[in-house]
């Protein structure tokens, strides 16, 4: 394979050979695709089904010659034309208020199809999905869509017999935030660039398609990466499961398109929980990796909490994209720490595991006390301690401090004093006064040292939950103008032109994105250490803790609450619980999200205006960390909705996590594909 970059330059590489032999083929290309979505209808319909096909089961079909590479992009494109529509009503167009529909038959996961304009035409699909808002023409033979790739893939099979890479025909959504060279990126935002392409792939992209993964689309996300399940371009997005409820989180797109069989595989991005918030909204299976694991680079707003994380239906599948888009890479500093920790063998040789025999894993209770919580939280912590007896069974060393316990709590009363230092004063006043001005009243030193000789006389009050992320000043302005300036457009080229420039939604029961934006473009340093330091601190927290009980991992549900109606107020922050429990990923854990089973009944929020304001949980429908009106509890309603459990492991220990997620999923069979979103007419 060919070096990743040539004289500092990202190369545009498709496949191996030469472009003659690939414009050669294009031909060959545009007569397979040159048939109207009415055509294919009257096709010999393949055997192949690819509802809930795995990466396996899709490269064994096309080895078997039972399918070809164009068939499996025109079966998805099948399903996208039937599934893929707007899932709510807008009565004021795209950007005003929305009513949700029951069973609306639509998700819209999909904001951009790989596809020319004139094949996009003949399949019915309007020019909203176009893959440039400013290339209308998109001749340029260097720039194949999803159909001509796949003839491709077809061709080389037809003369080697071999698969191209290990991705060979694997169908994959992109979140919107990451950079590709032939589709328009704007992280949801409807922003007038000049080239609303950019110049080059992600480097993770570019692996995957070196690889021989099909690019069939752009996955609609909560615009710049905020935790709603709409944006001012791509609209409103549905859960598959209940089409009036949110997918999940920022990467809801990828999760969703996965959930309901439009794609085989998607990538999100997850700086809270929005690999994982989207895998268990859509009973699938998502990691958030290390993050020095997998490259940044190419990604709208990068931070360093942020994780390019792939989703699949299965742990299997999930690997085998991780052992094609991790590695290091010149382009993101962070990658260098991965250099000399990957695994000797592939990442998808642990995910076959059928035991657990040997693996110590620990319950974090802390996250699944319910009388700290409320009646919303109860069903997810009932199917996560209902999966710690599956776990057991598989053979797994449980190390639970049961009810009402807590596993870290120990841990962070004897360390977090020390290592949060002047932090953990500012947070303690009543342990360290202050004059008005905000100087220490009295030394500091021996109050710390009497707390490290007795942790006992901490405040009851530090617990994991109690931390909390730390601030980062500076950092999303510096990453989004640095990002610009990589891109180089002529119109959009620092964070005040995409305030001042763009169109934006305005809905009340919406998160104002443009007002969250304004605030971040005021900052004027860049002072990453609060965060830096937080990140050593629960680092060196939560390994002490697996050192002194030998853990393997921890596990905990991916999150209490189910999926939340969309529009409906954000369930309030209790005793640390938001909209899911995303601190230990954000402090560098790789951690995995699988399937744990369904809720029967959920307890939904309303408005209600004789309640007190309270301080938005984050990860649902408005601002982290904003006022919201008051709200209520309702229920219980009756809802079979998906539930996750996470399972979290030290920096670089993603083999354990797919020996305990896979011997978990295959042990249990809790996913089950959404029911209004089953095969179309004459799908075989």
């Amino acid at each position: 394979m060919s070096p990743l970059f040539t004289g500092g330059q990202p190369r545009r590489r498709i496949f191996p050979g030469s472009r003659r032999a690939f414009s050669a083929c294009t031909l060959v290309a545009c007569a397979c695709i040159g048939l109207a979505a009415s055509a294919f209808a009257a096709e010999k319909k393949p055997a192949f089904h690819v509802e809930e096909a795995s990466i396996a089961s899709i490269q064994q079909a096309i080895l078997s010659k039972q399918v070809t590479a164009v068939e499996i992009v025109k079966l998805y494109l099948t399903r996208i034309k039937a599934y893929n529509g707007q899932s709510v009503e807008m009565p004021d167009g795209l950007l005003g208020p929305i009513k949700t529909i029951p069973h609306a038959g639509q998700i819209n996961a999909l904001s951009t199809l790989n596809l020319r304009p004139a094949t996009r035409k003949a399949w019915g699909f309007d020019d909203h999905k176009a893959r440039s808002m400013t290339d209308l023409v998109d001749n340029d033979p260097s720039m194949p869509d999803a159909l001509e790739v796949a003839a491709e893939l077809d061709r080389q099979f037809a003369k080697t017999g071999k698969l191209v890479g290990p991705l060979h025909g694997v169908v994959f959504a992109i979140k919107d935030q990451y950079n590709s060279f032939d589709m328009r990126t704007t992280a949801g935002a409807d922003a007038p660039y000049a080239n609303d392409r950019p110049p080059h792939d992600a480097t993770f992209l570019k692996r995957l398609r070196d690889a021989g993964a099909i690019i069939l689309a752009k996955a609609n996300l909560g615009e710049y990466a905020q935790a709603i399940p709409r944006s001012s371009f791509g609209g409103v997005f549905s859960n598959p499961y209940d089409t009036e409820r949110s997918p999940g989180g920022s990467s809801s797109g990828s999760g969703s398109s996965v959930g309901a069989n439009l794609v085989t595989c998607a990538i999100a991005e997850e700086t809270g929980s929005s690999v994982r918030t989207p895998s268990r909204y859509n009973s699938l299976v998502g990691l958030a990796p290390t993050e020095e694991l997998v490259s940044r680079y190419g990604m709208i707003q990068a931070g360093i909490q942020t994780r390019v994380g792939p989703i699949g239906r299965t742990a299997e599948d999930v690997a085998r994209v991780l052992d094609v888009i991790s590695g290091y890479d010149p382009h993101d500093e962070l990658t260098a720490f991965n250099v000399g920790r990957k695994p000797k063998e592939s990442y998808a040789s642990f995910a076959h595991e059928k035991s657990l025999k040997g693996v110590r894993i620990g319950v974090v209770r802390e996250y699944m006390d319910k009388s700290l919580f409320t009646k919303a939280d109860e069903q997810s912590i009932d199917l996560a301690v209902a999966a710690l007896d599956d776990l057991r069974k598989l053979g797994a060393t449980i190390v639970d401090p049961g009810p009402g316990g807590a596993l870290l709590t120990e841990y962070v009363r004897r360390y977090y004093p020390q290592l949060g230092n002047a932090s953990f004063a500012v947070q303690n006043p009543e342990l360290f006064p202050v004059d008005a001005a905000g100087k220490p009243t009295a030394d500091q030193i021996p109050i710390l040292l009497k707390l490290a000789a007795d942790p006992t006389l901490v405040p009851e009050k530090i617990t994991i939950r109690d931390l909390g992320a730390a601030q980062a000043v500076g950092e999303s302005r510096y990453m989004m103008d640095r990002y610009l300036d990589d891109r180089g457009d002529a119109n959009i080229k620092t964070l005040g032109d995409l305030v001042s420039k763009s169109n934006f939604y305005n809905d009340p029961h919406f998160g104002n994105r443009k007002r969250s934006l304004e605030s971040e473009e005021k900052a004027h340093v860049l002072d990453m250490a609060l965060r830096l330091q937080r990140r050593f601190a629960v680092q060196q927290i939560v390994l002490a803790a697996m050192a002194d009980l030998n853990l393997d991992a921890l596990t905990y549900p991916s999150g209490n609450i189910p999926p939340f109606k969309l529009g409906a107020p954000q369930e309030p922050t209790v005793n640390g619980r938001g909209g899911s429990w995303s601190f230990l990923g954000q402090q560098g854990f790789p951690a995995i999200t699988v399937p744990a089973g369904f809720t029967t009944e959920v307890y939904d929020r309303v408005r209600d205006p004789s309640m007190p304001p309270v301080h938005a949980g984050g990860g649902f429908g408005g601002e982290e960390g904003a006022m919201e009106d008051g709200s209520r509890l309702v229920g219980p309603v009756s809802a079979k909705l998906p539930v996750g459990i996470d399972f979290v492991g030290r920096p670089f220990s993603e083999p354990t996590l797919f020996r305990i997620a896979s011997a978990y999923q295959t042990a249990t069979h809790h996913r089950v594909p959404p029911p209004d979103f089953g095969p179309v007419p004459g799908e075989p």
